[in-house]
């Protein structure tokens, strides 16, 4: 990773979402670069919450003195409120929660779609070199058994008439927003298009299946399956997709999609929870079923979709850690924090 980051030294990098998840993971890779090496990397932070931000980037240690936070939401920010050049662009920010998306629907497709064309018009007026936007693997939709591996260019259906379709709709939106950015204007944006992300730094209050089946085994508790688990997952672990994510921002083509995903962790959610029960836990736990209604609970519909990763592989991006690397990261990590 780090023969990507020296590309970036004396560049100021603009982070969205850096009290987030994968904003945070970003942040702290460029801020190691610069502390074994004196790099210099300048990191710009828009956050809602100063008082938070400032905890987690604290002003009074040495290792965060080239971060600059701007208290500002993506709705408000302008590039008037920024007087210095800006480099580089990483928009990671957005609402992620399910609950969220079915309980303010609104709030969340305004803070994708609006949220990214405002940071769009930023990096237009910046003239940066280069920008990544972090789409999802939700933005391809409801995607049939006999597709085999799914490359950028396809898409499948997407419910319009769900308040949870605001999350994939907003995404898809904000993603043809970059591809119109780049065409009027040339903006050197680039969209990584991410698997399901963990293993190091995922939050202990995360409330993903991933996190709930770690979370299972630390305690010594069952699987409890409130679907079939049908539904195929892709996933991709922490540092790999960060490596992903600079790889595409150095040396992806402009207005194009990227998948960020190991193929090799592919797979049906009851498959990843009988391999937790059985390999991760030993067998000392099992997967237990109690189906609901899931026109209640609004979880996402059952998607068949394997994302194909040869074009980001094509950038000389590779993934290292299949999902017992992956499990056995997260649940050290949740033991630590």
């Amino acid at each position: 990773m780090h023969d990507i980051i020296k590309n970036f030294t004396g560049s100021t990098i603009l982070i969205t979402g850096a009290t987030g998840f994968i904003g945070s993971l970003i942040a702290e890779e460029l801020l190691e670069f610069n502390s074994l090496y004196n790099a210099g990397i300048k990191l710009i932070l828009p956050v809602r919450n100063i008082e938070k931000a400032s905890k987690k980037y604290p002003a009074g240690n040495d290792k965060y003195k080239e971060v600059s936070l701007l208290e500002t939401s993506l709705a408000d920010i302008r590039a008037e409120k920024l007087d210095m050049p800006i480099d580089y662009i990483i928009h990671c920010a957005s609402i992620t929660t399910s609950s969220v998306m079915v309980s303010n629907p609104v709030e969340v497709a305004d803070g994708i779609v609006v949220g990214t064309k405002n940071i769009l018009e930023l990096a237009r007026i910046k003239k940066i070199k280069s920008m990544v936007y972090l789409s999802s693997m939700e933005a391809y939709g409801v995607i049939g058994s006999d597709c085999g591996l799914v490359t950028e260019n396809m898409l499948g259906d997407v419910d319009i008439f769900s308040a949870r379709s605001c999350y994939p709709l907003g995404k898809r939106m904000a993603e043809h927003y970059c591809y119109i950015y780049y065409k009027q204007y040339g903006v050197p944006v680039k969209i990584a298009r991410l698997a399901q992300v963990f293993g190091y730094g995922v939050d202990k209050n995360d409330t993903r299946v991933f996190a709930q089946f770690a979370r299972a085994v630390i305690n010594n508790e069952d699987i409890v399956l409130h679907t079939k688990g049908q539904s195929i997952g892709n996933y991709c672990e922490s540092k790999d997709a960060i490596n992903g994510i600079f790889t595409i921002l150095e040396r992806g083509q402009n207005g194009e999609a990227y998948n960020v995903v190991n193929e090799e962790n592919t797979m049906r959610i009851c498959d990843m929870a009988k391999l937790v029960a059985e390999k991760i836990a030993g067998g000392k736990i099992r997967v237990i079923y109690d189906i609901k209604d899931n026109s209640k609970l609004e979880y996402a519909k059952d998607t068949f979709l394997r994302m194909s990763s040869e074009k980001l592989r094509k950038l000389g991006w590779k993934p290292t850690k299949n999902l017992e690397d992956m499990y056995n990261d997260l649940i050290d990590y949740l033991k630590n924090q």
